[in-house]
């Protein structure tokens, strides 16, 4: 097959007893000596799947976020693109049950008479024909007795989706006296007319001879009430000819489009842009909420396609997406590519598949976008690059789709425009430094104003006794100002489900997961109590696991107990919810912001998604519910992240005409965060943290990786930490280490966990040489027969 394959092409490959896709990586002439290599199953492929770029993007991440190839490829590549394989039965090729003199149960000869009939079947299938939930003991005995043999039958997830069309046979066309003659002959069989003269009136073949060739979609021509036996006539008849054609799955409906005008403030940032890419293949641009940052990447972007230059535009949330790409369909029609978790795989591998063709040029998406196969990309826009959804937790490779676009774009050439209201300070600190170049806009769009925000102070509010659940007596007032008006109002709280815990009220008990060290969210909904890092779930006790009594309740609150509480509140208001819980379906984010952008609800409650750069017309209040939560959080980035997530969510008020207005609930007025969120005051906050961050070596002073040791023994989990961290202190300097130590969440999945931190001064330390040392100490550590069953886990860079 040597012939038949390059790199980048799908093959079949066996790995132990496992039938699996690779992808050939590399094509050379160094057998290996260590083990005797076994040859390729099958080519799938005629020509590459991932571009040469691509193959040179995925080298350097398994490098930089020290991982696997073959982990970035899984993380990369399509669902739809690996093969799938599916174990069946059939009979032994020597078997005849007529020649046989085995005894056989029941069940077996059962089985066996099925396999005679239908040659092969699957686990699922033999399960049914026996009523059994369990067969391995039957197709145990069966192999036993050389009766039957099990394989695997390797299959294409990937399937082109086809359309029945229809069309009219062309000798009809080339005289008109044929036509005549058909109507004279169907004229006594008029539903057969019916339906040639409907086809006729949907296909104009007289104005455009070539729409013949194309045909009408079966489906389309029924929707017309027209008789289906008259229809099966005329194929049989050879009047109307049938024929499948591959159509795309990835439909977007038809929009009217208009185009965009920029102020004459929006064209100099715009002029600005363009000009610091002739110097620098990066730029950060830093414009207020609501400047009109979108409008300045449309035109951005339409340069760039007009050049047949392709364009990636990424965005943190799905959520945001849904909203950017009905903005983007008004500008540029149906030539969009969406990529994102919601589509289905076979959507992503159409989507793919146009990108590596040539035939999709502008791809808007989330951070997986970044692996698609470009091979011209001439722009690439980051927007909100602040946010720490661009970083991939789990599984590897951790990457950080902004750093990856970065490279993306060297890698093409291309340029890149990272966009924000309130830049990392990663991002912020390499621009002053020179290395990326650096466009502000202050001022909002048109006539539209930075909204007013004020502080509610909730521990002076209970003392009072003018609380009413978790709502102060101005937020309430507000809200009901807002809904008599007819506007919209926001609440933002970045806690999902009814509460974080429930707790005896006698005696302190609170319940835990079984398999993780954290307390359970109760879900009001569907009653029950739901661990957030593991998907564990329980009912909801009635009494104390510890001292039996019935005193249970919940403390705290999330989005599932202020939407609950807004309808006691505020009977009379419209308001619904959006997290994590209620956009589980793929449309569910489309629906709820649709359905807020339309005015059939009041006020829309929801976690962070609600900050990420959406645009509704008619909101003009934003409540943040407990600022406090965000503040307090154990993280050197709690200050820059509290800033970031304030600003945002109050950037969703009023952005038209009138001015809009923010209340932040909080005990804890005096923090010196909030003065400079009500003034906007990105500066002064960076000022602050940069200095901070300096004087300990934090980022952007430095890169932090982060080792994480995992077992399900928490001794053993220790002594790994403990052996590891000390042959890292034997080459390192003690001030770049931090660790071993238990992590804030000690226990996750049933596995203990312990955390060493690797400070590393920017451009001070070669970090490629780093990480190698890094994996190799990793590697001899778990070479020791105690320390095998354990994990060692790399996050280079967490946000």
């Amino acid at each position: 097959m040597a012939d038949k394959t390059d790199t980048g092409f799908r093959v079949i490959v066996e790995f132990g007893r496992k039938i699996l896709t690779g992808i050939v990586w590399e094509i050379h002439a160094m057998a290996p000596e260590a083990y005797e290599p076994k040859f390729i199953l099958d080519v799938i492929d005629d020509k590459p799947i991932i571009s040469a770029k691509s193959k040179d993007l995925f080298d350097w991440m398994a490098g930089y976020y020290m991982c696997t190839p073959g982990e970035v490829m899984n993380a990369g590549v399509p669902t739809g693109l690996k093969l799938s394989s599916e174990s069946k039965i059939q009979l032994h090729p020597d078997f005849s049950l007529d020649k046989s003199e085995i005894g056989f149960s029941d069940k077996e000869l059962s089985l066996i008479k099925s396999l005679e009939f239908d040659k092969s079947i699957t686990y699922p299938e033999a399960a049914r024909i026996l009523s059994l939930k369990n067969i391995y003991h039957i197709l145990k005995s069966l192999i036993n007795k050389e009766v039957v043999i099990i394989y695997e039958e390797i299959k294409e997830r990937y399937k082109p989706k086809k359309e029945i069309r229809v069309r009219l046979n062309e000798a009809y066309l080339r005289e008109e006296s044929q036509m005549e003659a058909l109507f004279a002959q169907l004229e006594k069989r008029p539903k057969q007319l019916d339906l040639i003269m409907k086809y006729l009136q949907l296909v104009p073949v007289y104005e455009n001879p070539e729409s013949n060739e194309r045909g009408i979609s079966k489906n389309t021509l029924f929707r017309h009430d027209l008789s289906r036996s008259s229809y099966k006539t005329l194929i049989k008849n050879d009047i109307l000819h049938e024929f499948e054609v591959i159509v795309p799955r990835f439909k977007l409906e038809d929009l009217e489009t208009h185009e965009v005008e920029l102020s004459d403030l929006q064209n100099e940032k715009q002029s600005n842009i363009k000009k610091s890419f002739e110097e620098r293949q990066t730029v950060l641009f830093h414009g207020i909420t609501g400047s009109g940052k979108t409008e300045i990447y449309i035109q951005l972007i339409r340069e760039q396609l007009k050049a047949g230059k392709q364009v990636l535009y990424l965005l943190p949330e799905i959520a945001l997406t849904t909203q950017i790409v009905e903005r983007l369909l008004r500008i540029f029609g149906r030539n969009i590519g969406v990529y994102h978790s919601k589509y289905s795989d076979n959507e992503r591998v159409e989507v793919w598949k146009g990108v590596l063709e040539g035939q999709i040029n502008f791809v808007v998406g989330v951070r997986s976008s970044v692996f698609l196969p470009f091979n011209d990309l001439g722009l690439i826009i980051v927007d909100e690059e602040h946010e720490t959804s661009y970083k991939q937790l789990e599984p590897a490779p951790r990457y950080h789709a902004r750093d990856v676009a970065l490279f993306l774009g060297r890698l093409h050439n291309a340029k890149t425009l990272l966009g924000s209201a309130t830049p990392s300070l990663e991002s912020f600190y390499l621009s002053q430094t020179g290395k990326y170049k650096y466009i502000r806009l202050d001022k909002r769009y048109g006539s539209s104003v930075l909204p007013e925000i004020k502080l509610v102070n909730t521990r002076q509010e209970r003392k009072n006794k003018t609380l009413t659940g978790n709502f102060t007596s101005v937020l309430i007032n507000e809200l009901k100002k807002v809904v008599d008006s007819g506007k919209q109002a926001l609440l933002f709280q970045n806690r999902r489900g009814y509460s974080p815990f429930v707790i005896c009220q006698n005696c302190g008990w609170i319940p835990q997961c079984e398999q993780c060290a954290v307390s359970l969210t109760y879900h009001m909904y569907k009653d029950e109590l739901r661990c957030h890092y593991c998907g564990f779930r329980t009912y909801i006790p009635t009494t104390c696991k510890a001292c039996s009594s019935t005193q249970i309740n919940t403390v705290g609150f999330g989005t599932e107990k202020i939407e609950e509480d807004m309808k006691l509140i505020l009977p009379e208001a419209r308001a619904k919810r959006m997290d994590l819980d209620t956009t589980r379906s793929r449309y569910s984010y489309q629906r709820i912001i649709n359905s807020f952008d339309r005015g059939d609800m009041d006020i829309l409650i929801g976690t962070q998604m609600i900050t990420k750069g959406l645009d509704f017309g008619n909101v003009i209040m934003v409540g943040i519910m407990d600022a406090d939560q965000i503040l307090n959080f154990p993280d050197f980035r709690s200050v820059e992240k509290a800033f970031q997530m304030m600003s945002q969510v109050s950037g969703r008020a009023g952005r038209r005409a009138q001015k809009g207005l923010v209340l932040i609930q909080t005990s804890n007025p005096e923090h010196p965060v909030y003065e400079k969120v009500i003034n906007n005051d990105y500066d002064g906050m960076t000022n602050v943290e940069l200095k901070e961050r300096k004087q300990f070596n934090y980022p952007p002073f430095s890169r932090i990786i982060e080792i994480t040791i995992k077992h399900k023994d928490r001794e053993k989990s220790y002594k790994i930490a403990r052996t590891l961290g000390i042959e890292i202190k034997k080459n390192l300097p003690a001030g770049m280490i931090l660790g071993p130590e238990e992590p804030l969440i000690a226990k996750i999945r049933n596995e203990y966990l312990q955390r060493i931190i690797i400070k590393v001064e920017r451009d001070k330390i070669n970090l490629s040489f780093l990480k190698e040392f890094l994996n190799n100490t990793a590697i001899a550590v778990k070479s020791t027969k105690e320390f095998r069953s354990g994990k060692i886990v790399f996050n280079v860079d967490p946000s």
